[in-house]
């Protein structure tokens, strides 16, 4: 066996005939049907001339289709390289510049827009099933399709960094990469082929590709494809699934609704949840109200997942777990040295999950990492007493007020239990005396009416002078990224004025 990723998903031909996709209103699909569409994609992708290691941008709605062409690019060697559906021609134009690819697959209603700032071959693929270029001309092609031989370095896939401090960075995935921490995950979450994987992510990112899809594929297990999260198509769904991946929205959501109860969801083997930071609050409630502990991890773009809390075992509310197994993890300060147990500082990772650079960033990479070989991941953390790890927040987060170092993780815990809160946001905001002003931005609940005095009076006597909210916002809502996570840059932006 080589180490293409396609060839260690395929092999053995066990369980072929089960269900693998199982998209709302269509025919489900196999394995063996899967493998052999992705057979016929690869013959189109190589028709058109890609050859191993060039890149294949693909901005599509996700469907079945959509997975059959990454396994075709996993099969041909190509560097499957997905993008946010969102991004407009502008954002898409500096994709294409960077990655330089040989082929971008698009939906057939934006064949015109990508001609105009595209160069290379432009195939479509629509959502449906049965429209696009990409689909006709596979009809044709035979299933059968020779693997391409390819080591562990070998990239898989490129996925590009949200590129909220500066220019995005496109994080290269080696096949390697991949199957080690699907291989890890099966084991660790306990995926069987009797599984049933609830699927309502995207697949434009890490989580809802390759911690999701490759599990499933490692393990046989079947996935029911939602195109999106949708609350009814959840409830619909639950009955026949097993496990279910999704960010913590998905469970705020689920807890807002009165159906959510233990008959609708003790069934359930696993919830899991992750790509943004679940309150405590949430975890208790869910537990609460299903019976079911949700099981929160910690991964990041350029490392897949390093820590799970255990399937057996304390799942700690607040902590995102132990590292997996292979999986190095440290707390270092500022020059990459270790910090005793205990102690806030730099999340470093090392192991064969971690990413082989940025693409045609080399200097880049070279300062992500220490010369031990450690991958800094950007998270501030602590580990407890049990070997629990705690993400603070992202060291760009750190608010220095006054010269004191401000976690706003800390701050954010003591808002979010007060009744009437939905969700805080701490941030350091331009101050002339102290540098930065902590200021916390709330989402109360419906028919709250909580005032700044209330939450600064509550947090009087729990915090040290230096971490009170200096000014304490109100908003409906927060800006959010496509996975969830509150895009805190953007609140800097909004408040940036505030202490002027």
């Amino acid at each position: 066996m080589t180490d293409n990723l396609f060839t260690r998903f395929s092999s053995p031909a066990l369980h072929r005939n089960r269900v693998f996709l199982a998209p709302p209103g269509r025919a489900p699909v196999t394995f063996a049907q899967a493998f052999d569409q992705a057979g016929r994609f690869a013959h189109v992708l190589t028709a058109h001339g890609a050859k191993k290691g060039d890149r294949v941008a693909v901005q599509v709605e996700k469907s079945a289709e959509n997975i059959f062409l990454y396994l075709a690019c996993l099969r041909a060697g190509l560097v499957y390289l997905p993008l946010n559906t969102g991004y407009t021609a502008s954002e898409l134009s500096y994709f294409i510049g960077d990655a330089e690819p040989a082929i971008f697959v698009c939906a057939p209603r934006d064949w015109n827009m990508l001609n105009g700032i595209f160069q290379g071959t432009v195939l479509t693929l629509g959502d449906d099933g049965a429209s696009g270029s990409l689909l006709a001309e596979a009809a044709g092609q035979s299933p059968d399709f020779a693997d391409a031989v390819l080591g562990e370095d070998d990239l898989a896939s490129i996925l590009y960094t949200s590129g909220t401090t500066g220019v995005s960075k496109g994080a290269m995935l080696t096949h390697g990469n991949l199957w080690s921490n699907a291989d890890v995950l099966r084991q660790a979450w306990r995926f069987t082929h009797d599984d049933v994987l609830l699927h309502a992510l995207p697949i434009f990112h890490i989580h809802g590709l390759f911690v999701a899809t490759n599990i499933c594929l490692a393990a046989r297990a079947s996935i029911i494809l939602l195109p999106k999260f949708d609350i009814e198509e959840i409830f619909r769904s639950l009955p026949a699934a097993t496990v279910m991946m999704g960010v913590p929205t998905f469970y705020v959501r689920l807890l807002q609704d009165p159906r959510l109860n233990h008959e609708r969801a003790g069934h359930m083997r696993l919830f899991v949840s992750g790509s943004a930071p679940l309150l405590a609050e949430t975890h208790r409630e869910w537990s609460a109200r299903t019976g079911q502990a949700i099981l929160e991890r910690y991964g990041m773009t350029e490392t897949n997942m390093n820590t799970s809390n255990p399937y057996d075992g304390a799942r700690k509310p607040g902590s995102v777990g132990l590292p997996l197994p292979g999986t190095s993890l440290r707390i270092a300060d500022d020059e990459g040295k270790p910090l005793p147990q205990g102690e806030i500082g730099m999340i470093e990772v090392k192991g064969p999950n971690v990413f082989a650079g940025y693409w045609r960033m080399p200097e880049k990479t070279a300062a992500e990492f220490r010369a031990d070989g450690f991958f800094i991941t950007g998270d501030l953390g602590m580990i407890d007493e049990d070997g629990y790890v705690h993400i603070v927040g992202r060291a760009k987060d750190l608010i220095i007020s006054g010269g004191f170092n401000v976690y706003p993780k800390e701050i954010e815990s003591l808002i979010d239990e007060l009744p009437g809160v939905t969700e805080s946001a701490v941030i350091g905001l331009p101050h002339k005396d102290f540098g930065e002003g902590v200021t916390a931005v709330v989402v109360l609940n419906k028919d709250a009416a909580l005032t700044q005095a209330d939450i600064q009076s509550a947090l009087k006597d729990r915090l040290a002078k230096f971490k009170q909210p200096k000014a304490v916002l109100f908003t409906d809502q927060f800006p959010r990224n496509a996975l969830g996570k509150v895009q805190k840059n953007l609140l800097r932006q909004t408040y940036k004025d505030l202490y002027a």
